[in-house]
């Protein structure tokens, strides 16, 4: 027997999609009535008819309202109460389930947000979802208050107590985005930290739009971390920007990793071109040493032999010190992780990445908010750093002293 195809403009494919989504709507929505009436009722304390000496008010019929949900828009019977307070008045009964004013379910909402996370515009997001939901509560301003809930929780996550967040690392390190400021598009830093709990799990600790990298501006953040009650960290791993060397200087405690990465880069652009490949071998042997103290043994044979054939290069690496070998203090699981900014690096290219479709942002605040959307609802996803395994160990060893 020869197989059948179906096409979806088939006449008999139609009608049963049809009546699945039909199914589908009804069912939802008994399930979604006995919710309500089952909430009704437990705040009143009876069922439906029932007296009982722990009646808590009475049933005061029901209205109907219309709601887009998941599958589409639909009808729904929602009941109403009256529950009675303990000065003897009564007040009307508020559903947890389905708020007063809501028009939307939640996962209607999750799903505007993921759209406009991933780079759309109103137009695109209504477009998008109008198969599924057609036009109702989609409207400009529905969307916008949607995305306007994502500058709540920003604002409400930038001034969040500290107290109980300890993170063992912190990378520090800045992106520019394209802001259009006072009529013309210009590149803006924005100052991020990310740091790396007990549990060896990486989160976004702070983002903040700056007018530089200035050690003013990344002073401000570090007092707003620390005045909002974050404990100092292991660990700082962080590029060699002058403001930001600077302004790390507010903790004390603190160990410092310079990212050889950036180094490296440094290193490059004082190096002739025709002496880079060994230059960078030899640079290898600091960063791939078996232990700390070939390390320094190889930094200091580096330090002596291109203080000879290129002084420069020689300079860019003393800049760094010993700050690029602190790492070799830590376990040796966790080297490949702490030695570079890499962990930031990689959520800036995320970042560039998620954002290069918009262009530039029309106001700063979009800008930063729309990163921190991106990771808060899932659409950039931080994994645990190598060697998560050995954080344990290390922090068994004291907060404040490396393994």
């Amino acid at each position: 027997m020869s197989e059948e195809h179906f096409s979806t403009s088939d006449p008999v494919v139609i009608p049963l999609r049809v009546e699945l989504q039909s199914l589908l709507r009804g069912k939802i929505l008994g399930t979604v009535e006995q919710i309500l009436e089952e909430e009704l009722g437990a705040a009143l304390g009876c069922e439906r008819h029932e007296r009982t000496e722990e009646r808590r008010g009475y049933r005061n019929g029901a209205h109907t309202r219309r709601i887009t949900t998941e599958v589409g828009a639909m009808t729904m019977r929602v009941p109403r109460g009256r529950l009675q307070r303990a000065d003897g008045t009564t007040a009307e009964f508020e559903s947890h389930v389905l708020p007063r004013y809501a028009r939307r379910t939640r996962r209607v909402d999750e799903a505007i947000l993921g759209i406009y996370l991933a780079g759309a515009n109103t137009r695109r997001i209504r477009q998008a979802l109008r198969p599924l939901l057609g036009d109702e509560h989609l409207s400009r301003s529905a969307i916008s208050r949607v995305v306007g809930r994502l500058k709540e929780h920003f604002g409400q996550w930038v001034e969040r107590d500290l107290t109980q967040e300890r993170y063992a690392i912190l990378y520090l390190d800045a992106l520019n985005l394209k802001v259009r400021l006072a009529r013309r598009v210009v590149s803006v830093p924005v100052l991020a930290v990310l740091g790396v709990g007990e549990d060896g799990q990486k989160q976004l600790v702070a983002l903040q739009l700056a007018a530089s990298e200035a050690s003013a501006c990344w002073g401000g953040l570090i007092d707003s971390l620390r005045r909002r009650g974050l404990s100092d960290p292991i660990l700082l791993v962080t590029d060699g920007h002058a403001g930001l060397r600077k302004a790390r200087e507010t903790w004390v405690t603190p160990k410092v990793q310079r990212c050889t990465v950036h180094k490296l880069q440094n290193l490059l652009e004082h190096c002739p071109v025709h002496a880079r490949a060994e230059m960078t071998r030899d640079y290898n042997r600091i960063v791939n040493a078996s232990d700390g103290i070939a390390g320094r043994k190889a930094y200091d044979a580096f330090v002596v032999k291109w203080r000879t054939l290129c002084p420069p290069v020689a300079r860019s690496l003393e800049e760094a010190g010993i700050e690029l070998l602190t790492f070799y203090e830590f376990p040796k699981a966790m080297w490949k992780s702490l030695r570079t900014t890499n962990a930031l690096e990689n959520l800036n290219r995320e970042f560039r990445r998620r954002t290069k479709t918009q262009g530039s942002f029309a106001t700063e605040p979009a800008a930063v908010t729309l990163l921190y959307g991106l990771v808060a609802f899932g659409q950039i996803k931080l994994r645990k750093i190598d060697g998560h395994k050995a954080m344990k160990g290390l922090l068994e060893k004291g907060w404040t002293t490396a393994a």
